[in-house]
């Protein structure tokens, strides 16, 4: 615990350095260059690629806490990170304190904060007492959030690492004020609020308003999980709510690398100092998510699945898709990794094939 990814390579254990981070640092680093943080929740490979395009702070798909204490296999294949990992928050599914509070002592060491998901919509998690059926147990939550805090306290990591909730909202949303103010009183360091009901769809736009109201009422720092596109909507949602942070998630799907600016560099990211430029995902992109695939494994059938959003969607509206419609076809076809690869390199001919990452790979290339 955890399974620490190194290329292939055996060798001492190395745990990445952004795990001295605390979120917290990030949020006033963001405010500091007047800017929102941030965020995004995909997968490994997923994480290190938006994190090389300007994402601040990454979440891992939510894991339950009760397996995950239970299973050396669930640990394994829940939990992966790598010695370059970005800041990550852990996102848990929970209903007792008890349970959080194991979790959160085993994989403190490895990231940058615990999150509680309360915002879960599916069915399952809800008649399990998990996700988005928490937003009616408030004080349960705030629980959970003391046990959390307390072990990484014993564990040595107070003021060192986070805990979060991710919520949605009630129908009357003096609930959700109710709701926010009792996790803050129990110690929550942020909030990220997704601004639908649970029984909203996706098809319908989230509630900046009710966003904004509940933002008004919140002392700790707070992100917008509301239907961020392309940069300039993630800057212009941030200067109308007034919130902290944004988080993307199919936006991010599909263009990994939206909230990125040309000619900026930082250690986790970039320097986002140069005027939001909205672009489709472009193949140095989808190049650096297949090197990191390649060092990082992810399911094939989810390495197809990013693909596919990558090279088909265009939401700037300029009708030009990396792949055609018949060439996602054929993409869609591979059987397994090298398939893609040589698709890919095949479609990049013109190119010289795809980029391959040498760095850390001193003969062979990481994409053979």
């Amino acid at each position: 615990m955890p399974n620490i990814l190194d290329g292939g390579d055996v060798e001492p254990l190395r745990l990445p350095p952004s795990l001295d981070v605390n979120p917290l640092q990030l949020f006033n680093i963001a405010k500091s260059e007047k800017r929102p943080l941030f965020a995004s929740a995909p997968m490994l490979a997923f994480r290190q690629t938006v994190a090389e395009y300007g994402v601040d702070l990454t979440w891992t798909p939510m894991i339950l806490a009760k397996e995950f204490n239970r299973s050396l296999f669930a640990r394994d294949s829940d939990f992966t990170l790598a010695p370059n990992q970005p800041p990550t928050i852990v996102q848990f599914g929970c209903n007792s304190p008890l349970e959080l509070s194991r979790a959160t002592t085993l994989i403190a060491p490895y990231v940058n904060g615990i999150g509680i998901n309360c915002g879960c919509p599916q069915s399952w998690a809800c008649a399990e007492t998990l996700g988005a059926a928490l937003m009616h147990k408030r004080e349960l939550v705030a629980e959970m959030v003391k046990e959390a805090k307390a072990s990484l306290e014993r564990e040595g990591f107070k003021d060192k690492k986070t805990v979060s909730v991710k919520i949605r909202i009630h129908r009357d949303l003096r609930e959700t004020i109710d709701f926010i103010k009792t996790v803050e009183n129990a110690g929550v360091d942020f909030i990220t609020i997704h601004p639908r009901l649970r029984s909203t769809p996706s098809s319908i736009p989230a509630s900046t308003e009710a966003l904004t109201l509940l933002n008004s009422h919140t002392r700790v720092p707070t992100i917008s999980n509301c239907d961020i596109f392309s940069l300039s909507s993630a800057l212009s949602h941030y200067a109308a709510t007034k919130v902290d942070g944004v988080m993307s998630a199919r936006g991010i799907l599909e263009n990994p690398g939206m909230f990125f600016r040309p000619n900026s560099t930082s250690s986790y990211g970039i320097d986002k100092s140069q005027p939001a430029q909205d672009t489709g995902c472009t193949w140095d992109v989808v190049e650096t998510f297949m090197n990191k695939v390649a060092i990082a494994p992810i399911p094939f059938k989810l390495v197809v699945h990013h693909l596919s959003e990558m090279t088909g969607t265009d939401r700037t509206q300029k009708g030009k898709t990396l792949l055609s419609k018949d060439e996602r076809g054929i993409l869609m076809e591979c059987k397994n990794f090298c398939e893609v690869v040589d698709f890919l390199d095949e479609v990049r001919s013109e190119n010289g094939g795809l980029r391959r990452e040498m760095e850390g790979h001193e003969e062979n290339e990481i994409l053979k």
